[in-house]
């Protein structure tokens, strides 16, 4: 199984510590690593086809300064496509003058949907070629970008029909909001005032987010499986899509 992380905040946010135990994960799932995050309307992109755990490009990213609003991180265990560059997520793409991010965990059987407009495969995932099948759903639907509601709707209509082919956890950014869909495994958390401290599931390190946030700040956190030993980690029910906004799950 591969491994999703997604972190949606109100104010730019440090994502090492959360990042530090994600990647731990890779000892396991070997099969490539990526994280992509926004800067403004921009993203940065870091993909490697090979483990985060040994990758010189992941250890960079676990010293480098990222503060962001919107994170979406992914560590492959390949199950369709060989193992490759072209087939590591997050994979990007532009549509309505933004950029939108998409990570997958999960395994599509028999999925081959007509693409016919401008969005096609660079690799030889499914996943990718749910991506693709998305954002040209999205442009049937919507002739200029919708509202997060709007959006949210749509994304939740175009899931099943994914879904019918196999496991579709999944996350997806255009840098205001961050979507999250559960086929079997998810977990989420918001992070806020009063801040505690935090250990890590897979690490020896504990940090006090008391003492690197303000009381202002609020960030919600959706994983595969819970980061932290001590922090109410809630899963998402089968079939479930949420929709997270300026760090908290929105009722859409």
């Amino acid at each position: 199984m591969c491994q999703l992380l997604g972190m949606n905040g109100n104010t730019p946010t440090d994502i090492v510590f959360s990042f530090t135990g994600f990647a731990t994960r890779a000892v396991e799932h070997k099969d490539g690593f990526g994280i992509a995050f926004f800067e403004g309307p921009g993203v940065r992109c870091f993909v490697d086809h090979h483990s985060a755990s040994e990758s010189p490009v992941a250890a960079m990213v676990r010293h480098y300064p990222i503060r962001s609003k919107h994170v979406i991180a992914h560590i492959r265990k390949a199950t369709q496509g060989r193992v490759a560059l072209e087939n590591t997520h997050p994979f990007v793409r532009e549509l309505w003058g933004r950029y939108w991010v998409f990570a997958h965990n999960g395994d599509l059987k028999d999925y081959h949907p007509k693409l016919h407009a401008a969005f096609h495969p660079v690799g030889d995932t499914d996943s990718e070629r749910a991506f693709c099948w998305i954002l040209q759903e999205l442009a049937k639907n919507h002739a200029s970008l919708p509202s997060v509601r709007d959006l949210t709707e749509t994304l939740r209509e175009l899931a099943a029909p994914i879904a019918r082919h196999g496991t579709f956890n999944s996350l997806r950014s255009h840098g205001d909001a961050l979507w999250a869909h559960a086929s079997t495994r998810l977990h989420w958390l918001v992070r806020q005032h009063p801040f505690a401290r935090a250990r890590l599931q897979d690490d020896d390190l504990t940090v006090n987010f008391a003492e690197h946030t303000t009381p202002s700040d609020r960030v919600a956190v959706v994983v595969t499986e819970p980061l932290t030993a001590d922090e109410p980690w809630q899963a998402f029910a089968p079939g479930e899509l949420k929709v997270f906004e300026a760090g908290k799950p929105l009722l859409v």
